[in-house]
């Protein structure tokens, strides 16, 4: 496995309907890095955000989608999201507050 420090692991939030409904629980979901696991995730937002504890951790691997262009047939990257529950007593995350 990769070297990963605590700022590579999260690569961008996800942003839809669904994960903006989820925010109202404290749970809030982030593309990560494919290597990643689940401790290194939670050592990453409680470091990254301050006044954040996290009380749990899900993951998921998706598969890269099939494209297309004319006969050449290829597949996306593959990614991996994470939804991350914050403790009762835990400050929000500020990247989400304006939204």
């Amino acid at each position: 496995m990769a070297n990963i420090k605590y700022y590579d692991v999260i690569l961008k939030p996800v942003v839809t309907e669904k994960s903006m409904e989820m925010m109202g629980e404290k749970k809030y979901t982030f593309l990560v890095h494919p290597e990643a696991n689940k401790t290194m995730i939670k050592e990453a937002v409680e470091k990254m955000f301050d006044g954040v504890k996290v009380e749990k951790v899900n993951t998921m691997n998706q598969d890269g989608k099939k494209k297309r262009r004319g006969m050449t047939v290829g597949k996306t990257a593959k990614t991996k999201k994470a939804i991350v529950k914050l403790t009762a007593d835990s400050k929000d995350i500020e990247i989400f507050a304006g939204l």
